[in-house]
């Protein structure tokens, strides 16, 4: 708030501009010689040299306007209360009388009176001439008397008060500056403060997501090396099968490991690797169908999402089946969202629907990738068995972090 060296510099400049313009309309311009004739005449003793008086008085105004300017800061505040406003009144009568006073002293130390005329008509000598003449009447204004010469400090104290208008104005305009510079920064901060929430958020988001496969991934190794147990004794030429095709399946599954959502393509291309081994376990007692247009391969789904799904059918549907078992796998796209279901012919859902690993992380996989954009259930199958559905906003680029919650 303090005046800089080029508010000081401004401040001199347009003193001693105003001083320089007065002084030579002076001697330029009778009008406004005029108009400071009728300013000196407030003031009886200053009877000549008015041009002097000009620039004396701009240059004390120019020395006067600093210390206003710093009381109006220090003072002034955003809104000057009465009793301030009422203060930088009394000063300024003050101020504006002791300016009076000072200007005609100095104008008594530096512009001599006149020497009084003789009684009558002033004369003048014409060069050649050997008797004077009568000099030209001209008017002459009348000196103020009695209450006007007693307010002749009014002038000064207007200047005064454009000097103080002008301080207020600056102070308020400099606050102003200020607060919408500490806006800015308060915006950018908040701004900032949002990316690093979000950023964390995702981050949050992520490690969760990479926990929930963490514990998927072992879960389902383990009931597939449990699968294959049970063929060694049995069929060794199948567990070998077996084991080959959970190799193919782990190196597919261990690429993607740190992608969350892969196309829905290569997820029926791990799903189907994953459905060779159920078959070689089921011995031939079980029918497997996928049907899925091949325009939404390009489809983008969480990584991993539909064979906790079928393992969750074969655990609990179809494990204890003697017959054929039946798995079919859709998908499908429905008002701007993929659809995808699993079903199967086996017992169908205890009730109370209890939920294993493999569906419960599916369902937190979800909430955490698409908020309340999907939907999981678990329900009984029209024709026996159970269904399992999942709806997820369709769309083939990545969704940005911020905005897999929205």
């Amino acid at each position: 708030m303090r005046l800089t060296a080029g508010e000081i510099v401004a401040i001199i400049a347009f003193w001693a501009f105003l001083a320089v313009l007065t002084a030579a309309g002076l001697l330029v311009d009778p009008r406004i010689a005029a108009v400071a004739a009728m300013r000196a005449a407030l003031r009886p003793e200053i009877r000549s040299g008015i041009d002097q008086i000009a620039l004396v008085e701009y240059g004390l105004w120019a020395v006067l306007t600093l210390p206003i300017f710093w009381m109006t800061r220090r003072y002034g505040g955003d809104r000057p209360t009465l009793d301030h406003i009422l203060a930088f009144l009394l000063i300024g009568v003050v101020l504006a009388i002791g300016v009076d006073a000072l200007l005609k002293f100095i104008s008594h130390q530096l512009v001599p009176a006149p020497t009084p005329m003789q009684p009558g008509r002033p004369q003048v000598s014409l060069p050649g001439s050997l008797y004077p003449l009568p000099a030209p009447r001209l008017p002459v204004p009348s000196q103020p008397r009695g209450v006007f010469s007693r307010f002749s400090f009014l002038y000064d104290f207007i200047v005064y008060v454009i000097v103080l208008g002008a301080g207020l104005a600056r102070n308020y305009f400099v606050r102003y500056q200020r607060r919408l510079e500490e806006r800015r920064r308060l915006e950018a901060e908040a701004a900032q403060l949002r990316t690093e929430t979000a950023e964390l958020h995702a981050q949050v988001t992520d490690a969760r997501l990479n926990a929930l496969r963490a514990q998927l991934n072992p879960h389902f190794l383990f009931n597939t090396l449990n699968a294959v147990s049970t063929l060694v004794d049995e069929d060794p030429p199948g567990a070998r099968r077996m084991i080959a095709r959970l190799s193919d399946l782990l190196r597919h599954t261990l690429g993607d490991a740190d992608e969350q959502e892969i196309t829905l393509g290569r997820e029926l291309e791990m799903l189907r690797r994953y459905l060779d081994i159920m078959e070689v376990r089921f011995q031939g007692r079980l029918d497997v169908s996928i049907e899925s247009d091949p325009s939404l391969d390009s489809a983008l789904v969480p990584n991993l999402v539909l064979q906790p799904l079928v393992e969750n059918a074969f655990q609990h549907g179809l494990a204890q089946m003697q017959n054929v078992g039946r798995v079919a796998v859709r998908a499908e796209r429905n008002d701007g969202d993929l659809v995808l279901t699993v079903r199967d012919n086996g017992r169908g859902p205890v009730k109370p629907v209890r939920e294993g690993v493999g569906l419960s992380n599916t369902r937190a996989r979800l909430t955490q990738l698409y908020g309340a954009r999907q939907h999981l259930a678990l329900s009984a199958d029209e024709d026996g068995g159970a269904l399992v559905e999942v709806r997820l906003p369709y769309h083939t680029t990545p969704q940005p972090r911020g905005a897999r919650n929205a």
